[in-house]
Order: C-alpha cells, then structure tokens, then sequence
C-alpha cells in the first residue's frame, strides 16, 4: 500500500522530481512544493502520512524548526529528512524537533521509499551506517569540516559551471547554447563533462547534486566568452 505523502524541499525542481519518482512507484504525493519554510502549512492543510522534507543546510540554525510545529500540530504525520551528510549535530537536530528519520540526499530512490515506509509504521528510518559516521566524527572531529560544494566546484571550469547553473535552471542544449554564444555541439559535449566530473548519469541528477550541497549558492558563471 502506497504512503501518502507531501514533499518539500528549498529547490523546486528537486520537490517536484521526488515526487514523480515516488507517484511512479504507487505512493500518493499530495503535494510538492517549495521553500521548506513553508512544510508546516503544507502538512498541516493536508494531513499526509509522511512529510519527505529536503534540506542542504542540516546544521543551520532554524532549518528544522517546520518540523517542530508539524509534530505540534500534527503529531500523526512522520517526518523522514532528506540532506547531505551533516555533523552530529545536524543529525541531532533533525530527530529532536521531531523527525522520525533522516535519509542521505545521494540514496537511491527505494531507499528513500524504504525510509517513508518505515516512517509511516512508527520506526525510526536511518540508516547504520549514518549514525556510525556520526559517532566516528564526534569521537575523532576533523580539523576542518568537510566542503562537499567546493570540492565539486574545484572540478569544473568556469564555462562548465556556467553549464551546470544552466541545466538546474531546466535549459534544454538549445537554449544552452544561445545563452552562451556557442555551437549546441559544444554546449552538449560542456553537459556531458559535467555529468562525468560530477559522477551522475543525467541533468536531474546534476542538478539535484548541486542544489542538495548549496554548489549553485556558490557558483559564479564564466564571463560570455571565456573558456
């Protein structure tokens, strides 16, 4: 049987991506919508099972606190977090405002849906794995927190972050190309330098890598021209 569900992220295009995916495999999306400032109305009008909320910024203060008012207004509706890896105290944050599970951004879709799933029945969905992370860091802390947006950015020109700003921003190769006074040849080969650098085997999944670490916060398009 199907979770009916809600799916919220800060980026548009990712809530509505999830929820197509999720529709796909029998499940009931009510709703997909953003900003995540906005899950509690959402949730609270709908009254979901679950709400699938999407964060990249997991330590920041305040992130969670739509939770908060869910599980006040909606004790019913389990809240399974989607976002990168964050500190323990990330982590921490999510399960003490309430949320019933937390789900790394780079998990395959049946694991997201195994999470929904368990949420729905009263268990706790996180994976092992996560909560070891989380311990190993809390018992050996590294000097310097991991930057998962500059790494990625560290292997991509200026004209192929252009690109990947373009592809999150739903540019086919035509537009691509016009926007940046190149051949849709050159603009196609930039798109697949992109998905290899990154590691992913589609735009969707470029785009969603980029919003899930705040890389497209950071990106700087190249100057028209440049190489």
């Amino acid at each position: 049987m199907g979770v009916r569900l809600v799916v919220v992220d800060d980026h548009r295009l990712l809530a509505e991506a999830l929820a197509s995916a999720l529709k796909l495999r029998g499940h009931r999306v009510l709703a997909a919508a953003a900003p995540v400032a906005g899950a509690a109305e959402l949730v609270v009008g709908r009254a979901p099972e679950v709400c699938l909320l999407g964060t990249a910024t997991p330590d920041a203060p305040g992130t969670f606190d739509p939770v908060v008012r869910i599980k006040r207004e909606r004790p019913q509706v389990a809240v399974v977090v989607l976002g990168p890896v964050p500190s323990p105290r990330g982590i921490a944050a999510a399960f003490a405002a309430g949320a019933s599970g937390y789900v790394r951004h780079d998990e395959r879709i049946e694991g997201v849906e195994r999470a929904l799933v368990k949420a729905r029945a009263g268990e706790a969905a996180v994976a092992p794995q996560l909560l070891q992370g989380a311990f190993a860091e809390l018992l050996h802390p590294s000097a310097q927190p991991d930057d998962e947006a500059q790494r990625l950015l560290r292997l991509l020109t200026q004209r192929e972050v252009e690109v990947l700003v373009r592809v999150a921003e739903g540019e086919d190769t035509r537009l691509i190309a016009a926007g940046m006074g190149i051949a849709p040849s050159t603009a196609r080969t930039h798109v697949q330098r992109v998905l290899m650098k990154l590691g992913v085997g589609s735009r969707l999944e470029a785009a969603a890598l980029a919003a899930r670490t705040g890389l497209l916060d950071r990106a700087v398009p190249a100057p028209r021209g440049s190489l």
